[in-house]
């Protein structure tokens, strides 16, 4: 039988939950609601007439609809804690609950308060997170009259929208900010940065023109190339244990060495595997290209075969450097397939060493890292702050939500100098 992930003790009438002004009832949400389950978009017809909806929203059209008017869409598998207000004809997925108002509830009320539901707490203990029925129903609110339900869905209209426009506009910023940096890296690495370098084809489609004494060739001419461990849990004996680096733990510039899972590097394993100052990882799956120096953050650390350790071969060349190539080379469309943007699953050893890219001195690859470090700090600084604000605004959007549909905050005087767009007493 499948368990809650919080105390079993605990009832899914929170005690904590105390009317608030007094007048609010403490009620259950099938005392607000019926909960019917969706159904399977395979039995009706597709590409045609009503919206298909799902945990993500519409996104599909159907012959026919499942129910008609306001209704608040509660997930039951997988994508469990994003409710959604509908106010259409519909069809809705069979991973989704869709509700029924009972008389003097409205609907609006209901989504606002539902998005403050502790869904971690109430989804069965399983590998596909799922709200049962009865859970979903049990669960208990404090709830107004008709009238105030109303009012607070409208102050929360007016106000939340006002909260989305800033989120909108500081996550437009975002993508300008991520663009301008990923330009920036892109001509660098090209050497397109420098207004007075001739310029001549590479001969590499993702990469275009490049200075003329630069040198392009296949990657293994340049690096040692080499994939890490494979993971056999059967040959673990205990004996020679240390961490070792998965495909997750390397992401763009960071390593995570927190909680790093162990296996046996001994004999020539331990030379063989064993990760060096300046090496840069790179994955060989998931987001292919995807890379990292290492920074020897531990005294010893290996790494998995889902992971390729690459080495220069001489002074020529630096990791450092690289490491940009490999940003501009992702973002570029390098590592697709046949060139239509579909990223490939995987980056076999063989195919990463024939690939082929452009290297410039050392010198050269010094002074772009440089110049690259500079104008990527000042950026990133900047999208943290960005990042921090679309954070803060999220966190206030909830707050304010949650004190309204919990009556901290009186809103009737709020808008009560606004002409009702609907006559409540016709809708009850």
């Amino acid at each position: 039988m499948n368990s809650r992930k919080g105390s079993s003790r605990k009832s899914s009438v929170d005690k904590n939950l105390v009317p608030n002004p007094a007048h609010w009832r403490l009620v259950k949400l099938k005392h607000l609601v019926e909960i019917c389950n969706g159904r399977d978009f395979e039995e009706v017809e597709a590409g045609q007439g009503y919206p298909v909806i799902g945990s993500g929203g519409e996104f599909a059209k159907a012959s026919q609809y499942l129910y008609k008017g306001e209704s608040v869409l509660l997930g039951r598998k997988g994508t469990i804690n994003r409710p959604l207000y509908v106010n259409q004809s519909f069809w809705v997925v069979d991973t989704m609950f869709y509700t029924i108002m009972k008389p003097g509830t409205c609907a609006k009320f209901v989504y606002y308060a539902t998005t403050t539901i502790p869904f971690d707490f109430y989804s069965t203990n399983t590998a596909l997170p799922s709200m049962t029925q009865v859970d979903l129903a049990a669960i208990a609110f404090v709830v107004p009259s008709f009238e105030e339900q109303y009012c607070i869905a409208r102050f929360l209209d007016r106000e939340t929208d006002k909260i989305d426009a800033l989120i909108a506009e500081q996550e437009k910023l975002i993508a300008l900010l991520a663009e301008k940096r990923q330009a920036i890296i892109s001509q660098a690495v090209s050497g397109r940065h420098q207004s007075n370098a001739k310029l001549v084809d590479s001969g590499v489609t993702w990469l275009g023109k490049i200075p003329r004494h630069w040198t392009v060739c296949a990657l293994a001419y340049r690096y040692e190339i080499a994939l890490g461990k494979m993971l056999d849990e059967k040959k673990i004996s205990g004996e020679f244990l240390a961490p070792y680096l998965r495909n997750a733990d390397v992401q763009w510039g960071s390593i995570n060495v927190d909680d790093l899972p162990q296996m046996d590097f001994g004999g020539s394993d331990k030379v063989r595997f064993l990760l060096k100052e300046n090496d840069l990882l790179v994955c060989e799956g998931g987001e292919v290209g995807r890379a990292a120096v290492w920074r020897s953050a531990l005294p010893e650390c290996f790494y998995q075969k889902a992971l390729h350790r690459l080495r220069p071969r001489s002074v020529n060349d630096t990791t450092e450097y690289f490491f940009f190539v490999l940003n501009a080379a992702v973002a570029l469309g390098a590592f697709s397939e046949s060139g239509n943007k579909a990223t490939i699953a995987h980056l076999p050893a063989e195919a990463f060493r024939r690939s082929r890219f452009a290297f410039p001195p050392r010198e050269e690859q010094n002074s772009i890292v440089a110049f690259l470090k500079g104008k990527t700090a000042a950026l990133d600084s900047l999208l943290l702050q960005v990042k921090k604000a679309v954070s803060l605004l999220k966190e206030r959007r909830s707050a304010l939500i949650s004190a309204a549909v919990t009556g901290k905050i009186d809103v009737r005087d709020h808008i009560a100098d606004e002409e009702p767009a609907t006559d409540v007493a016709s809708i009850t």
